[in-house]
């Protein structure tokens, strides 16, 4: 029988969760919810640009859609940038009795010791009353940190570092919000924006490191970070907007897990909005970025993870992946005890009934 599911938000990663549960057997799509009046009664079939449809118009009224009585809510909506709101979506859902996949905020891929217990404990306690689970996750954070790098340490003798990296071109990332109000992207150089505001990285990209260290049984004693921005050296555009010299135009940052004075487990992200920028920082392993794990120990490993698709470039594979990571793990969710559950928790997710002969 399939699952029963609803959609919660519809834009850059969530037209792809959409498309998924309507193209996709499994799932009986019982709703859609929206944030755009503009998107308010259209079939979630045009939302994702498929000619039939499907009789599920979206709605603004999320608890119209909670309503609908599905197992598994997917929660695409942004939330760098709304995170009590966002918080708040993921209690009333699963006090709802409903589970829920989503990817953001990221912080929720493994939360503890990462933000204040009164943040998680709303949750868990929703999760107990409704019998509910709940599981985040994507790309980054998600797989190409945690499944992939913890699948390499499994065949280690011993582990002195490892390190998960994001080398990308974010030139055709489109969405101002991320870009401009979130990164700092085409702000002065003196202008801090949230991302970059002290303990964020940690905040979010704390999870990553917690999770891996959790995985590798290593107690850290701290989680440090750092950062540097290059500014732009001319005016440029990219699909969010136009970047005017001397306004931050790259990124890096690293996120350190520390056992004394040594990086045990390091997230780091390289950043750029054209490629001949920074020429000196680590560079993809494929035109437009890569993702990258190195292992430092016995054997020591380095993997580049590249991206792609007939369908877009880089970024747009990416999305795809973030949608598609959380939407294949419903069953395995639905199936989970109730509370916060991670990828340290849950079966290997591996496509199964993916196959498309084309």
């Amino acid at each position: 029988m399939p699952i029963r599911v609803v959609q919660l938000g519809t834009g850059n990663v969530g037209i792809h969760a959409l498309k998924a549960l309507i193209n996709n057997p499994a799932f009986e799509l019982a709703g859609v919810w929206v944030s755009s009046a503009a998107k308010a009664g259209k079939d979630a079939a045009e939302l994702v640009g498929l000619a039939d449809s499907t009789g599920v118009l979206a709605s603004t009224d999320l608890d119209a859609v909670l309503a609908t009585a599905p197992q598994c809510a997917v929660y695409n909506a942004l939330a760098d940038n709304r995170l009590p709101e966002a918080l708040e979506d993921y209690r009333r859902v699963l006090a709802a009795g409903i589970n829920i996949v989503g990817s953001g905020p990221v912080f929720l891929q493994y939360p503890w010791d990462v933000i204040p217990q009164e943040l998680i404990q709303p949750l868990e306690d929703a999760a107990r009353e409704g019998n509910s689970s709940v599981y985040v996750n994507g790309i980054d954070p998600g797989f190409a940190n945690d499944l992939l790098p913890l699948a390499l340490a499994g065949t280690c003798q011993n582990i002195q570092q490892l390190r998960c990296m994001e080398i990308v071109d974010y030139a055709t990332y489109d969405s101002a919000a991320v870009m401009f109000d979130v990164m700092g992207f085409g702000k002065p150089m003196d202008d801090i924006p949230m991302l970059l505001q002290p303990g964020v990285l940690s905040l979010a990209w704390g999870s990553v490191v917690r999770q891996l260290a959790a995985g590798l049984g290593i107690p850290l004693e701290a989680v440090t970070q750092e950062y540097v921005r290059v500014p732009a050296p001319e005016d440029f555009d990219i699909a969010s907007g136009h970047i005017a010299k001397g306004t931050a135009a790259a990124l890096r940052f690293e996120v350190k897990g520390m056992v004394g004075d040594r990086p045990v487990v390091v997230l780091e992200h390289v950043t750029r909005l054209r490629e001949d920028l920074c020429p000196e920082w680590p560079q993809p392993a494929q035109p437009g970025g890569s993702y990258r794990v190195e292992i430092t120990g016995e054997p020591s490993y380095a993997m580049d993870i590249c991206l792609g698709s007939r369908k877009g470039d880089h970024n747009h594979a990416g999305l795809v992946a973030t949608a598609m990571r959380v939407v294949n793990a419903i069953p395995a969710v639905v199936a989970a005890p109730p509370g916060i559950v991670t990828t340290l928790d849950l079966p290997l997710i591996t496509g199964k009934g993916l196959y498309l002969p084309e």
